[in-house]
């Protein structure tokens, strides 16, 4: 009897063996093919802030069986998750910095998504008449002269990269160390609170602000300027670059998920719902849809 125990043990633990080994690696398969289907999206605070990923997120997780983690940063800082390849998609508006990585091939799949603008908004009273002024350059210098209280973002994202364009552009230096400057180093919907509170001038999209305006007291002070696009575009590391910074990494980018999401943001149903976004509770829409389009086509 023991014997033949024995030799059904030999003949179990075997099987037992294979079968454990086998439902290992299908379980581990059902992981990753489930880790898979989620895309990392960077993109910007102002973007999140709009409202505008609500409506759209959604569509494209039922559309495609891809869930989308958002990381909502300054543009800045969603671009260096692209190059380091710690996020799968970017939708981003800082087209200089933009080209720097299209020029070192760090991203690719670039392509047109939407604009708006930036607005300078300040309270009502506008103690530095900035009203009327001719245009942006000369608003900034304004409000330099008479040292009003002005609130930057200071978080490298777009709109700060921005905002120090013009400064330079108005000719105004050592801002940055001024008692009337002050950086939030936080999010564009965060910034226009600091500045609603201590009556201060702002830069922030249009999108933003009026997503927020009912709680604002700001008003917008200084608009329409070429200088003033807020162009958005979306893309995606390159696999190829990020093999060479971080071969470990580069295994972990989700490509084909990458690429149906801009796909689905340049598709032209997309494009209807980004060009409506807005008209019912604004009365009018937080974006222009520009897939197709070129920068210079744009005003």
């Amino acid at each position: 009897m023991l014997y033949k125990n024995k030799k059904i043990l030999k003949i179990y633990i075997p099987l037992l063996t294979v079968i454990i080994l086998t439902l290992a690696l299908f379980v581990t398969g059902c992981f990753k093919k489930e880790a898979k289907k989620e895309i990392i999206l960077a993109t910007t605070t102002s973007t999140q802030d709009s409202g505008l990923l609500d409506k759209l997120i959604p569509l494209f997780e039922q559309k495609t069986g891809y869930k989308v983690k958002i990381i909502a940063v300054g543009s800045g800082q969603a671009l260096a998750m692209g190059e380091r390849g710690d996020a799968d998609v970017l939708l981003v508006h800082s087209p200089q910095e933009e080209e720097k990585l299209v020029e070192k091939k760090a991203v690719i799949n670039r392509h047109l998504v939407m604009h708006n603008d930036f607005i300078l908004v300040g309270p009502e009273e506008d103690p530095s008449g900035v009203r009327n002024t001719t245009d942006i350059f000369e608003a900034f210098k304004t409000i330099a002269k008479n040292k009003a209280l002005f609130v930057s973002r200071g978080d490298n994202s777009g709109t700060h990269k921005k905002e120090l364009e013009i400064w330079k552009g108005a000719g105004i230096t050592d801002f940055e160390k001024a008692s009337w400057y002050q950086s939030t180093g936080q999010g564009m919907g965060a910034s226009l609170d600091v500045a609603s509170e201590k009556k201060a001038y702002i830069l922030t999209d249009r999108a933003t602000y009026l997503a927020k305006k009912k709680k604002l007291d700001l008003v917008i002070l200084k608009h329409g300027d070429k200088t003033l696009l807020n162009i958005y575009h979306v893309m995606q590391p390159n696999p190829e670059y990020i093999k060479g910074v971080n071969p470990g990494v580069a295994k972990l980018l989700n490509v084909d998920g990458a690429e149906k999401f801009i796909k689905f943001m340049i598709d032209s149903s997309t494009q209807k719902i980004i060009g409506e976004f807005g008209k019912d509770m604004f009365g009018e829409p937080l974006f222009t849809p520009d897939a197709g389009k070129k920068e210079n086509d744009l005003n």
